[in-house]
């Protein structure tokens, strides 16, 4: 019976180290840092190992984010707050540009230096500035504030 108890305990203090590495492995890691523009201001987010790929849930439950693949931080379409916002559900469509530069001093209505609202990477896709290489991952996370400096 002792035996039998010392198993048991070996065996969860086992999990607990092998269960949050297997979960960062996975791709869950904390907090970011700044991550992502909705409207101008910068959000983090909270990495999660969550795949909605294969959800068949309908394009309407999914907000987007923009993925500029390093260039800048993304741009999302809606934030915490914001009419229809869904939660933290997300497709990642990927974007591509002939001249990111270009379509910066083109469309950046506010002059921030960088693509920071939809309605800016928008404007660029409707005049074929940017290209929508299409979804590129669904997942769920969620978005925080980052508070503006002062």
């Amino acid at each position: 019976m002792h035996r039998l108890w010392l198993l048991a305990v070996v065996a969860v203090a086992l999990a607990a180290v092998v269960v949050p590495g297997v979960a960062q492995a996975a791709g869950s890691g904390g907090v970011t840092g700044p991550a992502f523009y909705v409207d101008g201001q910068l959000y983090r987010t909270v990495n999660t190992p969550t795949d909605l790929s294969k959800t068949g849930a309908p394009d309407s439950s999914f907000d987007t984010i923009y993925e500029f693949f390093g260039a800048q931080p993304n741009v999302a379409t809606a934030a915490p707050g914001d009419p229809g916002f869904n939660g933290g559900r997300w497709k990642v469509h990927g974007l591509r540009f002939a001249d990111y530069d270009a379509a910066v001093a083109q469309f950046d209505a506010n002059h921030s230096g960088d693509f920071d609202s939809a309605a800016e990477v928008q404007a660029a896709l409707n005049a074929g500035a940017a290209v929508d290489t299409g979804v590129i991952k669904s997942f769920e996370c969620p978005v925080i504030k980052v508070p503006r400096s002062k």
